[in-house]
């Protein structure tokens, strides 16, 4: 892998006519490329402010001046920097300054709206708060995490390019910061180089290269305008299907803007035994998956591009009650959030933790946890809360056609 990103970035220094005429001639290939060198170890897992940050935004800028965008960051240049301070955990007295850049690019079609589509380009780094490795400190790549929405992104805008949709403008963003907090999002939000009142509406992919064979892509913020929901549910693209929230609030970019009235979808593949760990590499993305949901993206935005600006609403924060019962202890497993049966399956399993210990499997379905009945990711986010650490109890699940009760020690 980092040979053949070596190579990459060779050709993107070298021959940028040439790559982008076969990127624009090969879909496909142009993804690959993109996730490839953006995941690759050169960019040590594009950790905000430090230099792997830098030469990811340094190719993304470099992707947007050859899809023909103009740059819209502070100065008439392709970057917005934010400044911050960087604490390796949450109670460290001092913060280490530095500053994280945005990337921003303009396709202008003299509309009077404009459509915000960004996506996060930084990562963990070697492993910074949030990584999920149980081993000594490694570069976390973030294929997934999140180079796919990123090239997800660039082909959208490719393709905008070309013409269609031409009743919005478009803006976009590569956001850094995301894995600290949300720190790039929430600067543009506040520091915008546009005015935010005509924003039409945001599109946040986050997450997008792990489409599944049931091919459920999951879309949050439905409810954040009333137009939502009848372009999803009317959209047959691919055999893709969508799973919808309303909630215009979670733990992406889309809410800097959903907390600025603005309406928002986000689109991901759901969570898997890689997030967060060194593995989350180019070699696991779905490729066609990922070309495929761009083609279900272009999709909406061509059916709401007569429809004006859209209205905006509030949504309530569908997990907000089902928080309010906190939890304090944890099985160690990946819910998987495409699931649309009875019960929680189980995406991954982590090494140590109590869910492995009691030998709970990849795919397991969990239906009960003690004496509550598990129906969905709700139903196992209230069961969890029933226990604390030192507490036993059973665990039933279904794998396969077998009902199996597991013994648990949180």
């Amino acid at each position: 892998m980092q040979r053949i990103a070596i190579l990459i970035l060779a050709f993107v220094g070298f021959s940028p006519l040439m790559q982008a005429q076969q990127l624009s001639n090969d879909p496909l290939m142009g993804i690959k490329v993109d996730v490839v060198y953006l995941s690759s170890d050169l960019l040590e897992g594009r950790e905000t402010g430090k230099e792997g940050e830098t030469m990811a935004a340094q190719y993304i800028a470099h992707r947007f001046q050859q899809l023909g965008l103009e740059p819209k960051g502070a100065g008439n240049s392709w970057y917005q920097p934010f400044d911050f301070d960087y604490k390796a955990h949450p109670h460290a007295e001092k913060g280490e300054p530095r500053t994280g850049r945005n990337v921003l690019g303009y396709l202008d079609n003299g509309a009077e709206y404009t459509v915000i589509i960004g996506a996060h380009y930084d990562h963990l780094g070697h492993g910074i708060m949030g990584s999920l490795n149980a081993g000594d400190p490694a570069i976390h790549n973030g294929a997934d995490d999140n180079a796919s929405g990123v090239a997800a992104m660039l082909r959208i805008a490719e393709e905008l390019k070309k013409g269609r949709a031409k009743n919005n403008n478009y803006l976009f963003m590569g956001f850094s910061g995301e894995e600290m907090g949300l720190f790039g999002s929430k600067y543009f939000a506040n520091n915008p180089t546009l005015n935010l009142g005509k924003a039409n509406y945001m599109l946040n992919m986050d997450m997008v290269g792990r489409l599944k064979d049931e091919k459920v892509l999951l879309v949050e913020g439905a409810g954040t305008s009333p137009s939502w929901k009848e372009v999803l549910e009317g959209l047959s693209i691919g055999g893709i299907q969508v799973k919808s929230s309303d909630s215009g609030i979670g733990p992406s970019d889309h809410t800097s803007f959903y907390l600025k009235d603005i309406p928002v979808l986000h689109f991901w593949t759901g969570q898997h035994a890689e997030y967060h760990k060194p593995s989350d590499d180019a070699e696991r993305i779905n490729y066609d998956g990922l070309l495929l949901i761009t083609d279900y993206i272009l999709a909406l935005i061509d059916e709401l591009d007569d429809a004006g600006k859209l209205v905006f609403t509030k949504t309530k924060d569908e997990d907000e009650g089902r928080r309010a019962a906190s939890f304090k202890v944890t099985l160690g497993v990946m819910p998987d959030y495409v699931y649309q049966g009875e019960g929680m399956r189980i995406d991954g399993v982590i090494d140590g933790r109590a869910g492995a210990k009691a030998g709970l499997e990849n795919g397991d379905i969990i239906i009960r946890i003690g004496d509550t009945e598990v129906k969905d990711i709700y139903g196992y986010m209230e069961g969890l809360s029933a226990f604390k650490t030192g507490d036993k109890t059973t665990v039933v699940v279904k794998r396969g056609e077998e009902v199996l009760e597991k013994e648990v020690e949180f």
